[in-house]
């Protein structure tokens, strides 16, 4: 229970009585005491509630400023891997171009020009482009440089997408002439040990040229047809030994040389891949290997020019 008596005076006493079972206590505040005392525990209260304030606040900032470190470090590794990615995938490109560039010398189409390659055809669409405002300097130039290889990137995909349509429409329209394009090695194992072009001779040493492909492989390896054909010749020609000739048409012709054994006949047609004789040593020959040749229209050719999977592996 709360009193207050009236004085005629300026000062006033305010006694503050608590009612319990062992009796009552009386406890006198004169006017001026209740007002320091009332303004002490407002200060004590404000000074608590501040420095609450004040720490929540800063446990409430480290947590912010966690959770931004945490997401930046996301972010930037993120686009570090998309980064990596982009350059694997450009990696790749350039291999699509490289194949794209054999099958257009097998389709008779013109190579693409290396500056249209660089520019490409058309574009991203980067109309809705990242806001990149109040983010870090070092991530948005690496959004910018990723955004600019997909841009890159994108124009390459659209000029491969076209060259390998009109490529398509080629290899439709003249699939029939590819068939008959020496274009495979004629052994799955081995090496090429000796290329096409100028050597020394392996037996006197002179610099002669050499008009075909020589294949190291042993005594017994299966030879297949690199294309489609018939059988125009099967003998032994002399430094040679053992040899087969196969006329594919359109003016290709191959040759295979020093063989151990033929499996087909003079006039037999073959595919592409059928196996028509076995390597050997016959003939002039310093050790078990194959000699094979690709002529067009009796012109010696190099053979590294057709092999068509040895560009697109």
């Amino acid at each position: 229970m709360f009193n207050r008596n009236r004085n005629t005076n300026r000062y006033h006493n305010y006694i503050i009585v608590s009612e319990k079972d062992t009796g009552a206590k009386q406890l006198h505040f004169s006017h001026q005491k209740l007002i320091a005392v009332s303004g002490i525990a407002i200060i004590v209260v404000s000074l608590a509630l501040f420095f609450s304030v004040d720490a929540l606040t800063n446990v409430l900032y480290k947590n912010k400023m966690n959770d931004l470190k945490a997401n930046y470090n996301h972010l930037s590794q993120t686009l570090i891997s998309l980064q990596s990615q982009l350059e694997d995938v450009s990696s790749q490109m350039g291999s699509i171009e490289n194949k794209d560039q054999a099958i257009r010398t097998y389709a008779g189409l013109p190579k693409i020009d290396k500056d249209v390659r660089q520019l490409g055809v058309g574009g991203a669409n980067l109309t809705n482009a990242i806001n990149l405002d109040n983010i870090p300097t070092d991530i948005t130039s690496r959004i910018s440089e990723i955004e600019m290889n997909v841009n890159v990137m994108s124009r390459k995909v659209k000029l491969e997408l076209n060259s390998y349509n009109n490529l398509y429409d080629m290899v439709k329209k003249h699939s029939d002439n590819l068939k008959v394009i020496p274009s495979i090695p004629p052994v799955q194992k081995g090496y090429v040990n000796s290329g096409y072009g100028y050597r020394k001779d392996p037996f006197d040493g002179k610099v002669r040229f050499h008009y075909g492909l020589d294949f190291a492989v042993n005594t017994g390896t299966n030879v297949y047809a690199p294309a489609d054909g018939k059988i125009k010749f099967v003998g032994n020609q002399g430094g040679f030994g053992n040899v087969l000739k196969i006329d594919h048409g359109n003016g290709n012709r191959s040759l295979f040389a020093h063989l151990s054994n033929i499996k087909v006949k003079i006039g037999s047609s073959v595919k592409r891949g059928d196996l028509v004789a076995i390597s050997g040593n016959t003939g002039r020959s310093a050790g078990p290997h194959l000699h094979y040749e690709v002529h067009k229209y009796g012109a010696p050719q190099n053979p590294l020019d057709y092999f068509f999977s040895g560009y697109l592996k």
